[in-house]
């Protein structure tokens, strides 16, 4: 939307967005929260983005689509933003250096199939020897039998396994279940 329709539309379009949004957060235990990612909750990012930096030229505008628009799932997987939250700065400090590698740990499991794992931050690595990101980008790529499986009704679970953190979760409530399905073709 132009920068002047979206000032005008913008209360309306935000408090869409916030709904969508909760259908589409899967909490793994107290501090990993995966956030689904789909081109309404992308749209949103940036138009806030082109808003902020008050970017109303065409070619700046390409350029935060060409940065945004790969975060939108593709029809056969799930993209997410995974983000790993503690309050206390320093409490954060020692749990992401415990954590590194723990991007390649987070899975998705449709019914009784084994975990699929996700793919984590193809753009750029945003973890070091030492400590892990409190942000990452992650791909979830699923198979024909599982998107399948998905539309008939599976259960569709999520975890993490790290050493320094694992938590899992059996089934996602439908809603969750319902949202993320209709992103697969």
């Amino acid at each position: 939307m132009p920068l002047e329709r979206y000032h005008a539309e913008r209360p309306t379009f935000r408090a869409r967005v916030i709904a969508h949004k909760t259908t589409r957060q899967v909490a793994l235990g107290p501090h990993v929260t995966l956030l689904f990612e789909d081109a309404l909750t992308i749209q949103y990012q940036v138009q806030e983005m082109l808003r902020v930096e008050r970017i109303f030229e065409a070619e700046a505008i390409d350029e935060e689509l060409a940065a945004y628009n790969p975060l939108i799932p593709d029809g056969d997987n799930w993209k997410a933003t995974m983000l790993i939250e503690y309050e206390d700065v320093e409490e954060r400090r020692v749990a992401l250096e415990k954590m590194v590698d723990i991007e390649h740990r987070i899975w998705a499991r449709v019914g009784q199939r084994p975990p699929v794992f996700a793919v984590a931050d193809e753009d750029l690595d945003r973890s070091r020897d030492n400590k892990t990101a409190a942000v990452h980008f992650l791909r979830f790529p699923l198979d024909a039998a599982s998107i399948a499986d998905l539309k008939a009704g599976a259960a569709l679970g999520f975890g993490v396994d790290h050493p320094a953190y694992t938590h899992s979760i059996e089934a996602v409530g439908n809603a969750t279940r319902e949202s993320l399905v209709a992103d697969l073709a």
